[in-house]
């Protein structure tokens, strides 16, 4: 399978964060795409210790590294959880009378 053969490359030749190995790298050694890989790397997180950086996807080598890589994505997803609030807030710009449906029992425009 292709995810474990990612895996054990990564293990082999990519292994600690000073051998990463690029994105584009892996999508050439493996022909495929970059969402390709993320969605692999993303897979095989679930139990292998598929770290990543600034520098790309590698084996951790050490516990420092892994827990580098969970601050590194819970900062994303905290960005990403604040873009959303924003971007809800914004929608009120768009809530005119025009656009509102009436609920049960509230004003009825007609």
């Amino acid at each position: 399978m292709q995810e474990e053969r990612l895996a054990e490359f990564l293990e082999r030749y990519h292994s600690g964060e000073s051998n990463a190995a690029t994105s584009r790298e892996l999508e050439c050694i493996f022909s495929i795409k970059g969402i390709e890989v993320r969605q692999m790397v993303n897979r095989l997180r679930k139990g292998i210790p598929i770290a990543s950086s600034g520098s790309g996807y590698f084996y951790a080598a050490t516990e420092r590294e892994v827990r580098a890589t969970i601050a590194h994505l819970t900062r994303r997803i905290s960005g990403i959880a604040a873009a959303i609030s924003g971007l809800n807030r914004s929608l009120e710009q768009f809530d005119t009378a025009q656009t509102r449906l009436p609920l049960e029992g509230g004003d009825v425009v007609e």
